[in-house]
């Protein structure tokens, strides 16, 4: 069984645009519209561009400062540096 990994976002500006790069990188990504937040799951990893993140918002947006204002949470191991956030599962 693929363990699911992602991040708990914030529904707010951010959080969507950032929801909306991901929905176009990762196709088999599961989204739970909570209400107070949006749980994103992906088997095995999840990915994000900076680049992708900015289209998809319309403005420049800063890794990792940015994503920590729309992230609650997240599932699963956490890589982030200027240019990408990458959920992976953690190894056993």
């Amino acid at each position: 069984m693929t363990v699911e990994v992602g991040p708990v976002l914030l529904p707010s500006e951010l959080g969507r645009a950032v929801l909306s790069a991901i929905r176009a990188g990762n196709p088999a990504v599961r989204v739970w519209d909570r209400g107070a937040y949006l749980r994103v799951l992906s088997p095995g990893r999840c990915a994000v561009t900076r680049a992708a993140i900015e289209e998809a918002l319309g403005r420049a947006f800063a890794l990792p400062a940015d994503l920590e204002l729309c992230m609650a949470s997240f599932k699963g191991r956490l890589s982030v540096d200027t240019e990408r956030a990458i959920w992976e599962a953690a190894e056993p």
